[in-house]
């Protein structure tokens, strides 16, 4: 049954994309948009498990890309857009730490943006990186750790690139109080990964007690599941539930649920901005923009991403009109993933045509999906479970489209 609703309402989101007729994000009201997420798609090395748009590092073009990224910035300054958040991900935003905080500067001074954040992995948590980040006004830091688990580290290809687990234990609690929000990525349902080794993270995690701990489940589309399955193993799902519990019981009385996944100990920035913002518009090569009703993607190939800003041509390449049951699922699905969604809120935004989603809704409330507090619906954590099944599949969806992407701009990876 969840699979069904994902396919009908939420994954379907991300079929039927075709060529733009334009290269920039286009609104009735730019002002409004405050959500500017900026692709940094270069690493040192391609992890196996990662689905994102990524590429290996090239001192070369990573230098044309930031300056390219910076004339696309400036675009939609001139053009009337006020971001006042900013997330960078990637890829690694900090392969090029001076770049990057070049770049933040100049968005801090078109913007008045109030948040920023950013992805890293253990090795950007050195003291020259750390400084520079914060210098920057940088709020938010998310590293992404995966696992403490050596053997799981060495599967993963991230042993010898970003150290042990006990290193990386030190490298957090070096960074620990830098930043407003410190966050740490981990993972869970990977293959060869044991309960043993889950209480294991999660006891390590309690006692570094950084600001934030998400925990994603492993989301592969099929090639790269593919991969995993020559080092890890085949992906299974029948530990899934177990694990997820054992995350919810674990984050318990010493973190919040901010969505079904990500648990502060404070008020804090939550990764998923998708959650907080209507609209957002997506800058770099792979990025993806979502404003009023339409998603749109960037080019995946780097070299045509650069040649295209210089020419003023703009990034995006491919558009999708959402339906309006779409757009509805859309926002039912990324404002309950918060655990909560204000039922009055829908009803002021769509009117009677939020009808459309009462038979999705009926299914997922005889499911025990969440329960009704006056005007509001929460998550039980029956609930909680199933919304990481919906996000993983609408992401899954994503991950999927990526693929076709880079395979269409001829990218091996």
């Amino acid at each position: 049954m969840i699979k069904q609703i994902i396919d009908s309402i939420f994954a379907g989101n991300l079929r039927g994309f075709k060529p733009s007729p334009r290269g920039w994000v286009e609104s009735r009201d730019p002002s409004k948009i405050r959500m500017l997420y900026v692709h940094i798609p270069f690493c040192e090395e391609l992890c196996p498990f990662c689905s994102f748009h990524r590429v290996k590092a090239s001192d070369g073009e990573i230098k044309r890309y930031f300056n390219a990224l910076r004339s696309e910035i400036k675009f939609y300054s001139e053009r009337g857009f006020r971001f006042t958040e900013v997330y960078f991900g990637g890829g690694t935003p900090t392969i090029d730490a001076r770049e990057l905080c070049l770049t933040i500067e100049l968005i801090r001074s078109l913007f008045p943006a109030r948040e920023v954040s950013l992805e890293t992995n253990p090795n950007g948590l050195d003291g020259a990186t750390l400084a520079l980040l914060a210098d920057s006004g940088v709020d938010r830091l998310s590293v992404g750790v995966q696992s403490f688990d050596d053997s799981l580290l060495k599967k993963m290809d991230r042993y010898k690139k970003y150290g042990s687990g006990a290193e990386i234990r030190e490298r957090l609690a070096f960074a620990s109080g830098r930043f407003r929000t410190l966050n740490v990525d981990m993972m869970f349902n990977l293959p060869g990964q044991t309960r043993q080794s889950l209480e294991r993270d999660i006891d390590i995690l309690l006692a570094l007690a950084p600001d934030q701990i998400t925990f994603y489940p492993l989301m592969a589309e099929p090639s790269v599941r593919d991969k995993l399955s020559g080092s890890f193993g085949g992906i299974k799902n029948e530990n899934l539930r177990q694990y997820y519990n054992m995350i919810l019981s674990g984050m318990s009385g010493n973190y919040t649920a901010g969505t079904a996944w990500c648990f502060s100990r404070k008020d804090a920035m939550i990764d998923e901005y998708i959650v907080k913002n209507e609209s957002y518009v997506g800058i770099g090569s792979g990025a993806f923009s979502y404003v009023e009703g339409a998603m749109y993607a960037s080019t995946f190939s780097i070299e045509e991403y650069i040649r295209r800003i210089e020419r003023s041509a703009g990034g995006i390449t491919h558009f999708r009109e959402m339906t309006l049951k779409q757009r509805i699922g859309y926002d039912f699905m990324v404002k309950l993933f918060s655990t909560e969604l204000g039922l009055s809120e829908l009803w002021k935004k769509y009117g009677f045509s939020s009808l459309l989603l009462l038979p999705e809704f009926a299914a997922l409330c005889l499911m025990g999906a969440f329960r009704f507090h006056g005007r509001f619906i929460r998550l039980s954590r029956r609930g909680m479970y199933l919304w990481v099944l919906v996000m993983s599949g609408f992401f899954n969806a994503i991950n999927s489209l990526r693929a076709q992407m880079r395979r269409d701009s001829g990218i091996i990876s």
